[in-house]
């Protein structure tokens, strides 16, 4: 059976975290393309770090249901302004995820100092931020992660496929490209197919352990 408040207070932990995530996955992004030479990011207004720019209703959605794996709205992005465009469009679908995996080890680092004072704090209401904060530190590694590995996925519209593209021959490339219409479905099919139970998750519960010490 189902636990409410157990799920609710976990979900209040995550919601800091995954706006943290989301917003820096987004804007690093819009900040990539915007380098390069695409102003597209910048007029839409998404290289802000106010999170209510970058949410998908989905993507959170599917966050809150599995507590592990989500994704934003797409920042939008005119790679007719590249130079190179399936290479640089290459560097713009990677800098989402290593902003992540940044993220996730700052948040590992805060866990580890948190939990190290948590002993030595003297008050009751003290300790209980000590370990408050803890959590939500804990969880920003795990948002962090899910958010980077999942965005690896080789699927349009995720940053994978646009990796991939990058590293393919141009017929290739056009092909994973193709697959956008469908990429939607797709994702969803792979979310609740249990197919990451032995793809992804493995990779997240491994990384989250390097980082917070087993």
């Amino acid at each position: 059976m189902l636990n409410v408040p157990s799920v609710l207070s976990e979900l209040a932990i995550l919601a800091v975290p995954l706006l943290i995530a989301v917003t820096f996955h987004e804007v690093a992004h819009g900040y990539a393309a915007d380098r390069l030479g695409d102003p597209t990011p910048r007029r839409a207004g998404r290289l802000t770090l106010n999170p209510l720019k970058h949410l998908d209703v989905v993507g959170t959605l599917v966050f809150a249901l599995t507590r592990m794996i989500g994704w934003a709205k797409p920042v939008p992005v005119n790679p007719a302004y590249f130079r190179r465009p399936r290479q640089d469009m290459l560097w713009v679908g990677l800098a989402g995820p290593a902003a992540n995996f940044a993220l996730a080890v700052v948040f590992a680092g805060a866990y580890r100092l948190l939990a190290s004072v948590a002993a030595g704090v003297e008050t009751v209401a003290a300790a209980r931020l000590v370990v408050l904060l803890a959590l939500m530190a804990r969880a920003g590694v795990i948002a962090n992660l899910g958010l980077g590995l999942f965005n690896l996925i080789p699927i349009p519209p995720l940053d994978g496929s646009r990796v991939l593209a990058g590293l393919l021959p141009g017929p290739a490339a056009a092909a994973v490209y193709r697959l956008e219409r469908y990429g939607f479905v797709l994702v969803l099919v792979l979310v609740f197919s249990g197919a990451l139970d032995w793809t992804l998750y493995p990779a997240l519960r491994g990384a989250a352990s390097a980082l917070l010490g087993g």
